[in-house]
């Protein structure tokens, strides 16, 4: 008879809070781990305050021995992700466990269990609600300080799901960018040329208010756009559109965006950054009160000298253009004068040509790895 005993957690945000707190206890004492804050984490695993949940069904599950925790997991079916690939998948997220053979296989058990009851022939993680949400189990680059954007695992995560008998899906790469002292020449010229053939011009705002009124909604539009075919991206709702202008547009800063518009100011491309928050969250320890807020207050606000690039996009129609080196001919003046020194890519997909094609003039290098694991029910 097994030791471990999994069951089932409510949305209730004091079994969430349990839940995500265990993710971050498990990690004790790494230096590269960077938490998530509690309340965000909560906050998506609930239907209340998580829009995505209109078109996915969710379970989480803990796992405990002799009464502590030693696993969490969630078993997400994303109907719309379902209905565009016409197969019956479920995702897995928020795993956490101890390095202990019968943790995650009774951990694992319980949430393909869930998955099977409801049809599905096929489970694929870690992956959340939206594209949007953290995905991608690492398996390189252990000893590099991870990023609010990405997950952060030990090394024997990857063993386990390898001994379980999942599979590669997809890869996703990082890069570390070296913030060059200008622009480069190559790239200037390409910017030039791009922006006087195609009439473009870039967007510049002071005021949070008006950006959200102007371009709010067509920046995640365009992002729908941009990411269609990429895997496992399905259109984001007007709901969850709203969702993300509140969350989002709300912290950044506005000298780290960069808006490229054409004659008739329709936005065709996009690049949203800012300073990274890794070394701020790890001070937190995921939470605001009483002190967590102050140094994210501080790296939100520019004391750091790392940029996180979070998104950037470009129109179909103009992708594989030059549009890119428009984006970066208009940051790059601004990440020096910010101070930043190194920025890192967050996850790419490793087939992307056209994205990785736009980090060919900067110094850089790979320095992380992370994959979407897949096994038939």
């Amino acid at each position: 008879m097994s030791s471990v005993y999994v069951h089932p957690i409510s949305t209730d945000s004091d079994q969430l809070r349990q839940y995500v707190q265990f993710g971050i206890d498990n990690y004790k004492g790494n230096s590269c781990y960077v938490p998530p804050l509690i309340s965000d984490d909560i906050n998506t695993l609930r239907p209340e305050t998580n829009p995505a949940w209109e078109f996915c069904d969710a379970q989480s599950f803990m796992a405990f021995r002799n009464g502590e925790p030693v696993g969490t997991i969630t078993g997400i079916i994303n109907r719309a992700a379902n209905e565009k690939t016409g197969k019956r998948q479920m995702r897995f997220g928020w795993v956490e466990f101890i390095d202990d053979k019968e943790v995650v296989d009774e951990l694992f058990a319980a949430v393909e269990a869930w998955g099977r009851e409801r049809g599905m022939t096929e489970i694929v993680g870690p992956m959340g609600f939206t594209d949007l949400d953290h995905e991608g189990m690492l398996i390189e680059g252990f000893d590099e300080l991870g990023t609010m954007a990405t997950i952060y695992n030990h090394p024997y995560y990857p063993v386990h799901m390898e001994r379980m008998g999942f599979a590669k899906e997809v890869d996703w790469i990082e890069y570390r960018i070296t913030v060059p002292d200008a622009i480069p020449e190559k790239h200037a010229r390409i910017a030039d040329l791009i922006m006087r053939k195609y009439n473009l011009s870039v967007k510049h705002y002071t005021s949070k208010k008006k950006i959200k009124e102007e371009y709010g909604r067509a920046i995640f539009e365009l992002v729908n756009e941009a990411y269609a075919d990429l895997y496992g991206f399905v259109p984001l709702t007007d709901k969850l559109i709203q969702h993300y202008i509140d969350i989002y547009l709300g912290i950044l800063r506005l000298e780290d965006i960069s808006l490229v518009v054409d004659a008739e100011g329709k936005l065709i491309a996009l690049g949203i950054s800012m300073p990274s928050v890794s070394k701020a969250l790890r001070k937190s320890r995921g939470k605001l009160f009483p002190f967590g807020w102050y140094p994210l207050l501080r790296a939100i606000r520019g004391n750091s000298d790392v940029v996180d690039l979070l998104l950037v996009a470009v129109k179909p129609e103009y992708q594989s253009k030059g549009v890119n080196a428009v984006i970066f001919a208009d940051l790059i003046p601004r990440y020096i004068a910010n101070g930043y020194k190194e920025a890192e890519s967050n996850v790419e997909l490793e087939g992307n040509a056209n994205v990785q094609k736009q980090w060919e003039y900067f110094e850089r290098r790979q320095h992380r790895r992370r994959r979407a694991f897949i096994k038939q029910l």
